[in-house]
C-alpha cells in the first residue's frame, strides 16, 4: 500500500512519541531517498554568482527554511553598476551578503567558497541543492552532473543552450528524480494563474493568435561579430573556466558581463533570454508541445557569431490530440502588435508583453506574469472568474523548496520546463540559420530538409565538458 511523503513523517513521528525514549531518524528516512525532512533547513549552493546569482540568493535569504551554505564562481566580483542590476556581484560582494545575513542569528556562520563547482560539489556533502545562474552555454553541464550527484536543481532560464542538451536535462530529471525548477520566476504568480484559468474557461471566446513581445536588443551594438584582439581580464578571474564548455579564445572585455547574450556560442539571443517568460502563459494554458511550423526572422546584422538586434518570428500549432490550433507571433526590439479595435483609444502597450485575441474579445498582460487586462471593457462586468483550477504557490524559489522537502513537484519543474524552452530554442535554431523555416521532427531532432541545422542542434563542445 503507497503512503505519501508526508504521512509517512507523521506517521514516525507519532511513533517516535508513542516509544517514549529517544528515538533518531535519519534525514533520508524522514523525507525519502534525497530529499529533506519539512522540519529541517535545506542546504543551497550557488553556482554563478554574478548578477541574476546574486537576485537568487538575495530570494533564498527571505526563505527561513533555506541556508545558503556554498558558493563557486570563476570571478571574484562582476562590475554590474552599468546593467540593469546596478550592483557588485561575484564571489566576494555575495560570500560578504550572505554570511552578514546569517550572522545576526549564527555570529560564526561562513560560507564555503569555490571558483570550480564540481570540487564543491565534491566537498560539501551536506549540500541537498544547487541554484545555476550562470551562463547559459553552461547550464546543462552544471545541471547534469548537480543531478548526477543527487542533488536537487534549480536552473536560470533558458533550460540549456540548444535542443539536444534540454532534451538531455529532461530525462536526467526523471531517470534520478531530484526536485527541479527553471528560472521563469513569473510562473509562480497569481496574475499568469489567472491568465491561464480565463483562457482555459475561454471566457475570451476561442482564441487562435496570440503576442508576445519585449524590447530587449543587443547590448553591444557597434560589433558586427566577435570582438577583434583581446583585453586584460580582470583580477582574480578564470576565463577558460568560464568558458566551459567552448573552444579556447582571447578574453575580450566586450564577452563579460552580461554581453555574452549577444554571442551565439554562450547565449541565445533575445528570444533564449525571454521567451520562457513571455510566451509562458500561452504554452501553459494550452498546453503546447511541438509546433508545426517556427519561422523566426533576424532584424538588423547578424552572423554566425552574433545575434541581431532584433527578432520577427511566428510558430505555428496545429490540432492535434487537446492541442487546439493556435499561433503565436514574437516581435524582439522595437516591434509590438497593432492597436487592437478592442482597446480603448488611449490604450498603450508597455515596452513587453503578451496579447490574446478571442472571439469576443482580448485578454492582455505585462511580461513575466503580469495579470489580465480584459477587453472590450464592457466585456469584463460579464466574466466570471473561473474556478482556480491552479495550485497557488506563495514564491518561485518556496515552490522549488517545498518540492525538495516532499511537496508537491514545483509548476515550473523540467518536465514542463523542457517543454516550453524547446519551443524557444527552435525559435533559436530559426534565427541562427538566417531565418529559415523549421519543420520539427520532435521523435528524431531534426529540422526537416535542413541538415546544416544539425551543428546548432547538439553543439560541439570541449573534451571533460560532455552532458552525460
Amino acid at each position: 500500500m503507497s503512503i505519501s511523503r508526508r504521512n509517512f513523517v507523521k506517521t514516525a513521528a507519532t511513533a517516535s512519541v508513542a516509544l517514549s525514549f529517544p528515538t533518531i531518524v535519519p534525514r533520508h528516512v524522514l523525507g525519502g531517498a534525497n530529499f529533506v525532512a519539512p522540519s529541517e533547513k535545506v542546504n543551497v549552493g550557488i553556482i554563478g554568482c554574478g548578477g541574476q546569482g546574486q537576485h537568487n540568493m538575495r530570494q533564498l535569504l527571505l526563505l527561513d527554511d533555506v541556508q545558503v551554505t556554498a558558493i563557486a564562481d570563476p570571478a571574484e566580483y562582476w562590475n554590474l553598476n552599468s546593467f540593469y542590476y546596478r550592483d557588485i556581484a561575484g564571489r566576494g560582494p555575495v560570500k560578504d551578503e550572505i554570511e552578514e545575513h546569517y550572522q545576526q542569528k549564527t555570529p560564526n556562520f561562513k560560507v564555503a567558497e569555490y571558483v570550480e563547482f564540481r570540487e564543491m560539489l565534491e566537498k560539501e556533502t551536506a549540500l541537498d541543492a544547487i541554484l545555476c545562474a550562470t551562463p547559459d552555454h553552461t547550464h546543462a553541464f552544471v545541471a547534469s552532473n548537480a543531478m548526477r550527484a543527487g542533488k536537487h536543481v534549480y536552473v536560470e532560464k533558458p533550460m540549456a543552450h540548444n535542443l539536444w542538451e534540454n532534451r538531455k536535462l529532461a530525462e536526467i530529471a526523471k531517470e534520478t528524480g531530484v526536485a527541479t525548477q527553471m528560472g521563469n520566476m513569473g510562473h509562480s504568480s497569481e496574475g499568469i494563474r489567472q491568465v491561464v484559468e480565463l483562457l482555459r474557461a475561454e471566457a475570451i471566446g476561442t482564441v487562435k493568435e496570440t503576442h508576445s513581445w519585449c524590447h530587449a536588443t543587443r547590448w553591444t551594438n557597434g560589433l558586427k561579430g566577435l570582438p577583434l584582439g583581446s583585453t586584460i581580464p580582470q583580477p582574480n578571474f578564470d576565463w577558460d573556466l568560464w568558458l566551459g564548455p567552448r573552444e579556447e579564445i582571447p578574453y575580450h572585455q566586450d564577452y563579460t558581463p552580461v554581453t555574452w547574450r549577444d554571442f551565439w556560442r554562450f547565449g541565445c539571443g533575445a528570444i533564449g533570454d525571454f521567451a520562457c517568460h513571455d510566451m509562458d502563459a500561452t504554452v501553459w494554458a494550452y498546453d503546447l508541445k511541438t509546433p508545426d511550423s517556427v519561422q523566426v526572422y533576424p532584424i538588423g546584422q547578424s552572423n554566425d557569431e552574433i545575434a541581431p538586434h532584433g527578432e520577427l518570428g511566428y510558430f505555428d500549432f496545429k490540432a492535434q490530440g487537446k492541442q487546439k490550433e493556435i499561433k503565436i507571433n514574437w516581435y524582439a526590439g522595437a516591434g509590438r502588435p497593432d492597436h487592437h479595435e478592442s482597446f480603448p483609444e488611449n490604450f498603450q502597450l508597455s515596452n513587453r508583453g503578451l496579447l490574446f485575441e478571442g472571439t469576443k474579445g482580448t485578454i492582455q498582460s505585462d511580461g513575466a506574469g503580469g495579470g489580465p487586462r480584459i477587453f472590450p471593457q464592457e466585456l469584463r462586468g460579464s466574466i466570471d472568474r473561473p474556478e482556480k483550477t491552479i495550485r497557488r504557490v506563495s514564491g518561485h524559489h518556496s515552490d522549488w523548496i517545498e518540492a525538495i522537502k516532499g511537496g508537491s513537484a514545483a509548476s515550473a519543474n523540467f518536465e514542463y520546463s523542457s517543454r516550453l524552452t524547446e519551443i524557444a530554442l527552435l525559435g533559436v535554431l530559426s534565427v541562427r540559420m538566417g531565418g529559415a523555416k523549421i519543420k520539427w521532427d520532435p521523435e528524431n531532432m531534426k529540422a526537416i530538409g535542413l541538415p546544416d541545422a544539425d551543428r546548432f542542434i547538439k553543439e560541439s563542445v570541449r573534451k571533460g565538458w560532455e552532458v552525460v
